[in-house]
């Protein structure tokens, strides 16, 4: 990415995150008004976390963190916001992993799973035109065989990006597409097969026992298949995000997640709290509906955008 591209992502990510970074930064302005770091401003600015989705437990770790080094200090906002930029940075940097391909695996699968309505088909869509884009064959598993909608939505990506599409009838047997997709794409050399999945409630076994049907499945072609398993999080969504990652990451080995609608969420906070607690990388992060505005995480810019410094 050019320093031009990297300062345009920057630009719309702070934008995007602009209703949660203004919930801290409000928070803090109330907070500090340039004196002393005291216990009463520490337990304020402790609230004003949590209150921005960063969860108890994390927002605890991270103003213990803060608070070590300049407790009884007189403070001012700004000083605050960068210090607590640096603290959200160190827990995000470990997480902070683009999906690299395999090419000793070909096709590389990737199984895109996630609950209704967060954006899994459209994931699917913005990685694939950045597959294709650097020169690789993609094909893409229309394995959401629920709704037709998505069906023709994941067939739109693939003439828009130039990548084949494997699709089956209205209610068909997602696993056997699975299957079948998986087995086109190697006769056909693709480099990367993208299967995308119903959206599905992550509290309901029977559809969660599906959902693994299609991991055995890929498993008879590939013992190693799904190479990368996306989760695919709504920002909107706040700490039920833990609940989502938790049953999706017990049933199908969760590889890594990608995190969707940070424009339209005052929790994008959450990310942090989910860094902390699962450890699990984060492929990209999304700001919009264009293809550009889902690009890989980056922990120091994120830290930056999130308390808006």
């Amino acid at each position: 990415m050019s320093e031009e591209e990297k300062s345009g992502w920057f630009s719309r990510l702070k934008t995007g995150l602009r209703r949660s970074s203004e919930k801290i930064s409000e928070g803090i302005s109330s907070v500090f008004t340039k004196h002393q770091l005291d216990a009463q401003a520490l337990e304020e600015l402790e609230e004003t976390l949590i209150s921005a989705d960063l969860g108890p437990s994390t927002a605890a770790n991270l103003v213990h963190e803060f608070g070590k080094s300049r407790f009884g200090k007189d403070v001012t906002n700004e000083e605050v916001k960068q210090a607590l930029a640096g603290e959200i940075a160190k827990i995000l940097e470990p997480v902070a992993k683009p999906l690299d391909i395999n090419f000793s695996h070909k096709p590389f699968v990737i199984l895109v799973v996630g609950v209704n309505g967060t954006g899994k088909t459209t994931t699917i869509g913005k990685f694939a035109q950045s597959y294709v884009d650097h020169g690789l064959k993609v094909t893409l598993a229309a394995g959401d065989t629920f709704r037709a909608a998505a069906i023709s939505q994941l067939k739109i990506w693939g003439d828009r990006v130039g990548a084949e599409v494997v699709s089956g009838e209205q209610g068909s047997d997602s696993a056997a597409l699975a299957y079948r997709s998986f087995e086109q794409a190697r006769a056909n050399g693709s480099d990367v097969l993208m299967i995308d999945t119903a959206g599905r409630l992550h509290n309901k076994n029977d559809l969660m026992q599906e959902l693994a049907k299609v991991v055995r499945v890929i498993k008879r072609l590939d013992p190693d298949a799904p190479h990368a398993t996306i989760l695919t999080l709504d920002a909107t969504t706040g700490q039920n995000a833990h609940a989502q990652v938790e049953a999706f990451r017990d049933m199908v080995h969760v590889t890594g997640l990608v995190v969707t609608k940070l424009d339209g969420s005052a929790k994008g906070g959450v990310i942090v709290a989910l860094a902390d607690r699962f450890k699990l990388p984060i492929y990209a992060v999304g700001v919009g509906e264009q293809a550009e505005d889902l690009q890989p995480f980056m922990a120091e810019d994120f830290a930056k955008a999130l308390v808006n410094v």
